[in-house]
């Protein structure tokens, strides 16, 4: 609630004001001069820094234990930048295959196109797979905190093992779990990024997304890998960005370049709005995630549903890790599967009047989705099958309201969805004694 604030000027306000400006004013030409080269550390332009995101990065780097904090646009924004200040064409890197298909599209498609090769590992927990896929090339590993939607965690510290051995960054999309549940940092990761508009935001009213540096990777080791960082910033003799900037050369690199340069710059209004949401951050997601159990473990008891997608739920596979990684909640953003397929699916999406039917998760209010016909419909029925995102697949991103009141609702659709399940097997009845 507090990190990042500064009560300066004249007016020492007590909330850190918005700055609705594309520019800031020099003094001289001497002042403009000393700016541009970095020794004023003063303010250029808000497509490179402004006052108003960098408090909101301040809180969030203290948040995630890190040493500085980039805000940009949106999620996808924060991935593509993120991965983009390590990688170059003809790297290679390695991504757990349990992630947002948005992600994954991102990786598959626009990555290819820069000339950067991915590949998904199957088994996250398999150790041997992991040293089997690294390559002379490979550059990076990529992975979720809480996978969406099917909740299959990862070993934070196994993966951050192969990660050194292999010498190179881990970077994690912690959105799902903000760090109120989990630090990657403190687990080995290299790099966090968020979809701030989800958990971290947490009203739905603006997108925005961040990326958070531990400051832990040592780039200099590798400047063959990542020469970028071990390259003079001037003339031959002049410092490298390692050498000026220490343990944050990647960050710099990363917003001076890359974010400066493509340009997903976050509106310092959206910044505000983020900085409102983080205020009760702690809050929320510990009623999210008490929401998401309660229901979890109500939905594991109806018969018409087959299997749940919570960790935690004693049934999950990936309960150990859940207790191991996430003591303070697992989380709200599951999916669970109805034996009656795309139709039971149907009829209980339609019935809700208390889950919001959208594409989004981490709101306060309560959301419901169909994978298999929204964000994974570009996927053949066999690709859906081998992740797991069967045609009865609904994902909940359980809010804050009253549990008490989600469950009713969801009540409410399962006796909707009994009823026509009757009425089916009745007028099936019926034209079979007709036939």
């Amino acid at each position: 609630m507090h990190a990042g604030e500064s009560f300066d000027g004249a007016y020492a306000p007590r909330i850190a004001p918005i700055y609705l400006t594309a520019g800031f004013l020099f003094d001289s030409f001497d002042h403009s001069k000393a700016r541009f080269e970095g020794d004023d550390g003063g303010w250029t332009y808000s497509r490179v820094a402004n006052p108003t995101n960098a408090a909101v990065e301040e809180r969030i780097t203290a948040l995630e234990h890190g040493v500085e904090s980039l805000l940009v646009g949106s999620g996808q924004a924060a991935i593509t930048v993120a991965m983009l200040g390590i990688l170059r064409a003809g790297d290679h890197f390695l991504a757990t295959r349990s992630l947002y298909e948005g992600t994954k599209t991102l990786f598959r498609e626009n990555f290819e196109r820069f000339g950067i090769e991915v590949e998904f590992v199957d088994d996250p927990h398999d150790l041997g797979e992991w040293r089997r896929r690294l390559r002379p090339t490979t550059r990076a590993i990529f992975s979720e905190s809480i996978p969406n939607p099917k909740n299959d965690l990862i070993d934070f510290e196994l993966i951050a093992g192969v990660a050194r051995e292999a010498g190179v960054p881990f970077v994690v999309d912690s959105t799902a779990a903000t760090p109120f549940l989990v630090r990657p940092l403190d687990h080995g990761a290299s790099i966090v990024v968020h979809s701030a508009s989800k958990f971290l935001t947490g009203h739905g009213a603006s997108l925005a997304g961040v990326v958070v540096d531990g400051g832990s990777f040592d780039w200099a080791a590798h400047p063959d890998r990542y020469p970028q960082f071990s390259t003079p910033l001037g003339a031959p003799g002049s410092p490298t960005r390692v050498q000026k900037f220490g343990r944050r050369a990647y960050l710099e690199y990363t917003r001076s370049t890359i974010a400066s340069r493509l340009g997903p710059v976050l509106s310092p209004l959206n910044a505000f709005l983020l900085q409102q949401g983080l205020e009760t951050l702690s809050l929320r997601v510990e009623r999210h995630s008490r929401n998401a159990l309660a229901i979890a473990r109500w939905l594991e008891r109806q018969p018409e549903v087959a299997s749940v997608d919570y960790s935690g739920l004693p049934s999950s596979p990936h309960h150990a890790l859940a207790q191991r990684y996430f003591p303070r909640g697992q989380g709200s953003v599951f999916g669970f599967t109805l034996s009656g397929g795309q139709e039971a699916a149907r009829t209980v999406i339609d019935a809700v009047q208390l889950f919001s039917r959208m594409t989004h998760m981490g709101d306060v209010r309560s959301m419901i989705l169909h994978p298999g016909t929204t964000s994974h419909a570009h996927l053949s029925a066999d690709d859906r099958a081998r992740l797991g995102i069967h045609d009865g697949l609904i994902r909940l991103s359980v809010g804050i309201e009253d549990e008490a009141d989600l469950i009713r609702d969801l009540d409410r659709a399962f006796a909707e969805l009994r009823a026509s399940e009757a009425t089916r097997e009745s007028l099936a009845a019926r034209d079979s004694v007709a036939a």
